[in-house]
């Protein structure tokens, strides 16, 4: 399960600066101008081995109008979040609202970390005022440059790698995770109660009725599988800003990372969108592996459906590996066809593969077309290993691997699709070059060997002459 960080604090303390350098990003808007972040914004971060949901949210602070509505819209990121990170200045110091904020957030009852931020130069004597808002764990540190922040990443991993452990023993053993995903009102939750075979989930026409993500154990043909059923992705400024859709959004996000298969549920009459094309992309970029179900195909003429396969095969040729299923989740046509394809999905995104056949397999496609010359050089790819499933990654290690053409690259993750039946899954491909010997040696040192190499014969040449 992916654990969500909520990043709270009074305006101008380097929330947004925080969230930049933790995602790696430049999502969050960063100005000295105090309360310009007044929606929560999300990214990925990385805690160690570990990914985590960070929420960026407004400055807690003043009254009336956008004021309130950024601290209406922090406590929600505070009630759905994991843990919060509650940041304070160093350079203000203790001030009223810090006090006051810190209350309501032990009331709350969340994990909270005390971040001293702006604390480089600073003595730990002048921060031991901070002590005094009754939180334990406390880190100085500085937003901007970097300090500090191992030290938390170190102290947060364990508690996301226990989070981890915790969703999975509640899965029942061997069970496939499937999380259902797509726009409001494109048959989600009738897809689901089709396959469970009653009415566990409300449908309706109104869209949003989902808003939190459910999970549902189902066994079907002798097979274990969780399905989760989650509430409608919309375009962001499609979604209101205090609305309990953004929670929704935020728990589909999170059924996403827990599933090993993603079926992205379309509305056949109106094609592949643009943000079922975002949605796929974001599946896929997860490592999750993903089937794409064309729902309400039982109510398209022959013309509509000839016009509804050519539109989806050109958009979805970015992902060709991808299949599609024409389905009526309201009427149960096609679904035995849509979970064969989501048991081969879930079977390639768990496949071991073993380094003997990769090799093997590498060794025929270098046979059958070998790699370019660049710069008059031969390209040569040497070995390779797998490394790791879920999605399934591979190491190819050779030499000048900086230089192989992107089309080769293609061609090999084709290969390698083919020979081990990866449907649906995105195939991680690494290139690594063996290190140089003679990376380490000075320059000058071999320049010199090699003239007192010429000097020396030339000296025996000279001598022999005078002689």
């Amino acid at each position: 399960m992916l654990s969500v960080i909520a990043l709270v604090g009074r305006p101008n303390v380097g929330k947004s600066t925080l969230f930049n350098r933790l995602t790696a990003t430049r999502d969050a808007l960063v100005a000295d101008m105090p309360g310009l972040t007044r929606d929560r914004q999300y990214g990925y971060a990385k805690i160690g081995v570990r990914s985590a949901m960070l929420v960026d949210t407004g400055g807690m602070a003043g009254e009336g109008g956008l004021a309130e509505a950024a601290e209406t819209q922090t406590w929600q990121a505070i009630s759905e979040a994991d843990h919060v990170l509650f940041m304070v200045d160093a350079r203000v110091g203790l001030a009223p609202p810090d006090m006051e904020l810190a209350q309501r957030l032990r009331a709350s009852g969340q994990s909270v970390w005390l971040l001293v931020n702006k604390s480089e130069g600073l003595e730990p004597a002048e921060l031991a005022e901070f002590h005094a808002l009754g939180f334990p764990r406390l880190f100085a540190i500085s937003a901007e440059r970097g300090s500090g922040l191992p030290m938390l990443l170190e102290a947060l991993e364990p508690e996301l790698a226990a989070a981890e452990e915790g969703a999975a023993e509640a899965e029942p053993a061997g069970a496939l995770s499937v999380t259902v995903i797509g726009r409001p009102n494109v048959g989600k939750s009738t897809l689901v109660n089709r396959l469970l075979g009653e009415e566990r989930l409300v449908a309706s026409d109104v869209p949003g009725t989902t808003r939190d993500a459910i999970r549902v154990p189902l066994v079907r043909d002798g097979r274990n599988y969780v399905l989760i059923d989650t509430a409608g992705f919309r375009r962001r400024t499609s979604v209101g800003d205090e609305g309990p859709e953004r929670l929704g959004v935020l728990a589909a996000v999170r059924a996403l990372e827990s599933a090993t298969v993603a079926i992205v549920m379309t509305d056949a009459s109106e094609g592949i969108t643009s943000q079922d094309q975002r949605l796929i992309r974001l599946a896929l970029e997860r490592g999750r592996a993903v089937v794409v179900a064309l729902n309400k195909w039982d109510g398209l003429d022959n013309d509509t459906r000839h016009h509804a396969t050519v539109t989806a095969e050109r958009k979805l040729a970015f992902a060709p590996y991808v299949r599609q299923l024409h389905i009526s989740a309201l009427k149960g046509s096609g679904l035995r066809e849509l979970m064969r394809a989501v048991d081969e999905a879930g079977r390639a995104a768990r496949a071991e593969l073993t380094t003997a056949r990769v090799n093997r397999v590498l060794e025929g496609l270098v046979e059958d077309n070998p790699p370019p010359l660049v710069r008059g050089r031969r390209i040569k790819l040497r070995y390779a290993h797998p490394a790791g499933s879920a999605p399934p990654r591979i190491v190819i290690s050779g030499t000048q691997v900086d230089r192989l053409p992107a089309s080769y690259k293609r061609y090999l993750a084709n290969g390698f699709r083919e020979a081990f039946a990866l449907t649906g899954v995105p195939l991680g491909l690494q290139f690594e070059a063996p290190p140089n010997p003679y990376a380490g040696r000075p320059s000058r040192q071999r320049d010199t060997k090699r003239k007192r190499g010429r000097t020396g014969k030339a000296g025996k040449r000279i001598r022999k002459g005078r002689s």
